[in-house]
This record gives C-alpha cells, structure tokens and sequence, in this order.
C-alpha cells in the first residue's frame, strides 16, 4: 500500500507576487489554478500566467499545513530567503 503524500508549494504570480498552498496532489492542483478554479488569490487574471516554483512533499498532513502556514505568515524577504535556502532564485 502506498504511503499518502501531502504537499507544500510555492506559486509565483506574474505580479512577482508569491502564493503558498497545500495539497495531496500538486500538479493537479497547479492544473486548477492555471485553469482560474484554484485559491481566490490566483483567480485575478493579473496574476496569470502562475508558475509552479517550489514544492517540498511531507508524510503527515499536519506537516505540510504547518510548513504553509508558516510561510504564508512571513515577510517577503523571508519567503525569499526561505526559497534560496531551498535553491531557488526569484531574481
């Protein structure tokens, strides 16, 4: 039996804006988003087109809503320095 993944992902925004967020399934999720049937936040066309650029898988729920959360709640010089940790560059 397969162990359930959970996931934490980054989106940015073509408004250099960054969008954290949590699912089972993160490429379909991503899908919906594309799709303008994601978070309210990614629904405003000036945010379009969204690109996937981080996301880090976690065995328990609670983890990858912890993981979220925390980012959500950060600066963005701290949501920037988070990814650059993890290896990815905005600029």
């Amino acid at each position: 039996m397969a162990t359930k993944q959970y996931f934490f992902y980054v989106l940015l925004c073509a408004d250099q804006t960054l969008y954290g967020g949590y699912s089972t399934d993160v490429f379909r999720r991503f899908k919906a988003h594309q799709a303008g049937k994601g978070a309210k936040y990614t629904r405003v066309k000036r945010r379009h087109p969204l690109k996937l650029i981080y996301y880090e898988t976690f065995s328990t729920k609670s983890a990858a809503l912890k993981a979220e959360y925390a980012f959500k709640h950060q600066s963005r010089a701290k949501k920037e320095r988070y990814l650059a940790e993890h290896g990815i560059q905005l600029s």
